[in-house]
């Protein structure tokens, strides 16, 4: 999956032998014949003549095919035409990434060199594979990850996005795509002629940027994460006739939790987000006091791997989908999820994971450079945009703490600015000795950002910072600033559906909430009978990664407690 040096519809080059990849026994592991008897009863077999298809990208994969004879050349492509190769594989191997768990769109093309015969075996019987031939299944589930990682890291097949690499809108779509493990990667036109020539055929203005080229060679101008996503493939039609048994709204560690313990569990789960999975922890560069893992892991990791999880089990990773509000009606005994594009998911429970919002503090003219220098998380991305700058960070908890380490290692300084006199009582103390030690570091105390300076259509140039003790202001040039000064609950879907709510705005469960009928919910059902609430959206839970994946576990339970007892018969 090297270099692209083609053009059109036709490779330069053979595809590069499987040793040429890191991890490659891994990767693309060949399978004895017993293990290939042993999946026959998974799959139906299917022949191909030479130069048959047997996946195309950009179009739903019909799941994993085992080589029984022939030769698969796998390639990759995108939008400008150029195609890659990527390996060829033979007897005894199989044909998938992680996607195909879920029939997801293909992200490579696939055709028979000679006669091919293969054994197909759909996406819902593969997750039956992996859970039944657990040994087998293992091997099978680490080199569908590896794949996908491998996809991403050669930055070849997926869209094409072009334009600058530090304008606002390559780094949304860019931070998008990463969160949702899609390859992709940026031509800049001042440099690729490819680019460079469909700059001149679009002749974009600023508000364009950046152009993206999609694997049908569809141009869309700046899209927006939903229109990416469609031309993507990735959001699928809710099928109007289901009713899954728990709907989970919200992707972060809590609702992760819930869909890989409830549909290992043998129910039917639907998990929706806006966005992208992993919620806040998905940002976190590096999380250090998650049980078992002693030297750390980023939140992106950690998340990916529960997601990943969910698929196997069978749960529908429905994202990005907003949920625009809840149906408790339940005139026909179900839950209706209205969302963005009008369509209603139905299910028989509902889980509230849907997490917090960033908070945005009161400061003159935040609004006018958010994208544009002010960032609420601190990813690789940002971190290449603040290279050996300064930049300021804002905040004194966990989220701050990892935040300011992490872009240390890339800026040249990071102020730390602090509302309070100390850390001590918001942060770990690991993060505070770690912050003592980093010589770049600096912690301005008893602060408080105040406003941003920049010209019109630009990006941040100035922040002026107060002194809570005199009241002295001072400013410096800064083109970077980070804030982390917590989160509101993301529940305005929730209004009007009776769900109790504190005075902070985060849903109300357990001994707090009496039923009408003097019954006490159980611990994390809310007012309305059905609905649970887990995370950081609870009131009163910890916030922390750990607490939440153990909510998630923990609503489980509730569930087939609800789901048992609303399927009694009525005395």
């Amino acid at each position: 999956m090297g270099a692209d040096n083609t053009t059109g519809n036709q490779t330069n080059g053979s595809a590069p032998p499987a040793a040429a990849f890191p991890r490659h026994e891994q990767t693309f592991p060949a399978l004895t014949l017993q293990e290939i008897a042993r999946m026959r009863r998974f799959g139906d077999i299917r022949t191909y003549k030479h130069g048959e298809r047997l996946f195309e990208t950009g179009k739903p994969g019909p799941g994993m095919f085992v080589v029984l004879s022939g030769h698969v050349a796998i390639t990759q492509r995108d939008g400008l035409g150029h195609v890659t190769p990527v390996i060829d594989q033979g007897p005894g191997q199989f044909l998938a990434e992680i996607g195909q768990l879920s029939g997801r769109v293909a992200l490579v093309d696939g055709h028979a060199e000679g006669d091919v015969e293969t054994l197909l075996i759909p996406p819902e019987r593969l997750r039956a594979l992996l859970v039944a031939e657990a040994d087998l299944g293992e091997r099978i589930m680490r080199a569908l990850i590896l794949r996908r990682v491998r996809l991403i890291q050669g930055g070849v097949g997926g869209p094409v996005l072009i334009g600058p690499s530090n304008s606002v809108g390559v780094v949304r779509l860019q931070g998008f795509l990463t969160r949702n493990g899609y390859p992709h990667h940026l031509l800049d036109p001042v440099t690729d002629h490819d680019a460079a020539e469909l700059i001149a055929r679009y002749s974009p203005s600023p508000a364009d940027w950046p152009l993206v080229v999609a694997v049908d060679g569809t141009v869309l101008r700046n899209p927006s994460e939903s229109e990416l996503a469609r031309a993507m493939g990735m959001i699928r039609a809710v099928a109007k006739d289901k009713v899954y048994d728990a709907a989970v709204v919200g992707s972060g560690p809590a609702g992760l939790s819930t869909a890989v313990y409830a549909a290992s569990e043998g129910l039917s789960v639907a998990v929706c987000d806006a966005r992208a999975f992993g919620g806040q922890a998905g940002a976190s560069a590096r999380i250090e006091n998650y049980l078992g893992f002693p030297t750390g892991i980023s939140g992106l990791a950690l998340t990916a791997r529960a997601y990943n999880q969910a698929q196997k089990f069978g749960a529908d990773m429905m994202i990005p989908v907003a949920v625009t509000a809840l149906d408790c009606s339940r005139d026909d005994g179900v839950f209706g999820l209205k969302l963005e594009d009008g369509d209603v998911l139905r299910a028989r429970s509902i889980v509230v994971a849907s997490g917090a919002r960033y908070r945005r503090p009161d400061i003159e003219n935040l609004a006018d450079f958010e994208g544009r220098g002010v960032w609420y998380w601190a990813s690789p991305i940002e971190a290449r945009l603040c290279a050996d700058q300064e930049v300021v960070l804002v905040g004194g908890g966990n989220s701050a703490g990892q935040a300011a380490v992490f872009l240390s290692g890339h800026a040249r300084r990071v102020h730390m600015v602090i509302r309070g006199g100390g850390l001590g009582a918001s942060m770990s103390r690991y993060l505070i000795e770690r912050i003592e030690a980093a010589p770049n570091i600096e912690l301005v105390f008893n602060t408080e950002v105040v406003a941003l300076e920049g010209t019109d259509e630009a990006s941040l140039e100035r922040v002026r910072w107060r002194s809570r003790l005199s009241g002295e202001e001072s400013s410096t040039d800064i083109r970077n600033l980070f804030l982390f000064v917590g989160a509101d609950p993301a529940t305005g879907w929730l209004e009007g559906c009776g769900v109790m709510v504190d005075r902070g705005g985060f849903v109300v469960t357990g001994a707090q909430c009496k039923k009408s009928d003097g019954q006490m919910a159980s611990a994390l059902e809310t007012s309305v009978p059905g609905v649970f609430a887990v995370g950081d959206v609870r009131s009163g839970s910890i916030k922390r990664v750990g607490s939440a994946i153990g909510e998630g576990a923990q609503v489980v339970a509730a569930l087939h407690g609800f789901l048992g007892d609303t399927a009694k018969p009525a005395l």
